[in-house]
């Protein structure tokens, strides 16, 4: 039994060991802590130097953002690092990124991991290097904001697996992005440019840069918002966070005509993917007509993209109820869909509160020039109402407007705007969700909801 009981533990002590093995062998080192082989530097000419078994980067006058770059590519990974940065600068990790050209002096491009220790406080957030600019901000992750620690040593993850995207800082989840552009490439450490009005000479310290790209393990969904840029796609965080689809790319099934029992005979159209009002004669309803939800909802989170044409005007309502008989288009609550530059309508009403963003005819959206993209590109909007009877806009990761209901604000506006006349606008505890037939072709597609308790 003794003899037994020793083979026994040496057993289980050799397959410990054997696991501990496994454990430790899944990580690859990129960095050896004595020199630069297996990386190359690209786009600038910022100094990088190993002192001390840590890579030192250091800013230089008149160069562009420079890059130490991985000589390997990558595809799905998961990458961890350590960092400590000047307060005073601005850095990021490239990944999956690629290089215009094959000279050294050629431009990065590809997903970013920022590195933001100023007090805007998006380090953790995605950017898109030199292609569509950021992708996720930390205005849509408050919380993430305190992750990173100024003066101090901080660990950055980044999971790419698939078309899904996540990072973290010293373990608290900062993005998740869904995106299928750039599958494969290199991973970077970058210098930032420096500006007119900044010294140069700042650095930046990166150690135990390692990687895993076998046998990925995703860490479990958490509850932080996702921007997902695949068309008519749920992500499993979506679905965990409670998010469904009311238009898959193809099925009207969760839709019908406003004041009608069926789908419009003429004037939608389903096609690669998209929910288009047609072309008509710019009168409001005067075609297929609105659409509406079947379903009606009180609390709810709405994500809806919208590509305009030219000159177009649309909208998305809410709390709309049906019971007024108007002639034209049901009467709700709008997030206003236009073109503030070619349509008059942006002109009319009170301090552009007919404009893209805008709560129609009642509040302006506070929109950036970061928010807004060019005609016949596609934009994501969110509507977010509270059970508190709070409710934001959003404009392509910015929050651009938030006001609450029934407040004496909101009351004192109605009481001025083309609603005045309507008992109760606005106020519904439920309604449907309407998108607008304005005449104008414009475009919808992952049409998302989630209901808040």
């Amino acid at each position: 039994m003794k003899n037994y009981m020793i083979l026994l533990f040496l057993i289980l002590g050799f397959s410990n060991c054997e696991a501990q093995k496994k454990d430790h062998t899944a990580w690859i080192s990129l960095f050896n802590g004595k020199n630069l082989n297996g990386w190359r530097q690209v786009n600038g000419k910022a100094d990088y130097k190993v002192i001390g078994g840590e890579i030192v980067g250091t800013s230089k006058a008149g160069e562009p953002n420079s890059f130490l770059a991985t000589a390997q590519q990558y595809g799905d990974f998961i990458l961890e690092l350590e960092l400590f940065i000047d307060p005073l600068m601005n850095s990021g990790i490239q990944f999956r990124s690629k290089q215009i050209g094959n000279a050294e002096d050629g431009q990065v491009y590809g997903y970013q991991m920022e590195v933001d220790p100023s007090s805007r406080a998006w380090s953790g957030g995605l950017y898109d290097e030199a292609r569509r600019a950021w992708l996720y901000t930390l205005e849509q992750n408050l919380e993430a904001k305190k992750a990173f620690r100024n003066g101090s040593w901080n660990k950055y993850r980044i999971e790419a697996i698939g078309n899904t995207i996540r990072t973290w800082i010293n373990g608290v989840p900062t993005a998740n992005v869904v995106d299928q552009l750039t599958p494969k490439g290199f991973i970077a450490l970058q210098v930032h440019s420096v500006g007119k009005n900044d010294q140069p000479g700042k650095q930046i310290k990166w150690r135990n840069i390692r990687i895993q790209t076998k046998n990925l393990l995703p860490t479990r969904p958490d509850r932080i918002s996702v921007v997902n840029l695949v068309p008519n796609n749920l992500s499993l965080q979506e679905k965990e966070n409670g998010f469904s689809l009311l238009f898959d790319g193809k099925s009207i099934d969760q839709w019908r005509g406003s004041y009608k029992s069926e789908f419009p005979s003429k004037g939608w159209r389903v096609n690669d993917g998209m929910l288009s009002v047609e072309k008509a004669n710019g009168g409001e309803s005067t075609n297929g007509g609105d659409i509406v939800t079947k379903k009606q909802y009180g609390a709810f989170e709405m994500k809806f993209d919208f590509k305009l044409t030219e000159m177009a005007n649309s909208g998305v309502k809410y709390f709309v109820t049906e019971s007024e008989g108007n002639k034209g288009s049901a009467i709700g609550l709008e997030y206003q869909v236009l073109d503030d530059l070619r349509h008059p309508d942006a002109k009319l009403g009170r301090a552009g509160n007919r404009t893209l963003g805008s709560l129609y005819d009642l509040m302006t959206s506070k929109k950036i020039p970061a928010s807004q993209k060019k005609i016949g590109e596609w934009n994501q909007g969110i509507i977010k109402v509270f059970p508190d009877n709070n409710v934001e806009y959003w404009l392509n990761g910015y929050k651009i407007l938030s006001f609450t209901r029934g407040s004496k604000d909101f009351l004192d506006l109605v009481a001025i705007s083309k609603y005045k006349n309507w008992k109760n606008f606005g106020m519904a505890s439920k309604g449907h969700i309407l998108l607008q037939d304005h005449g104008d072709k414009v475009s919808f597609r992952s049409l998302k909801i989630r209901e808040l308790n």
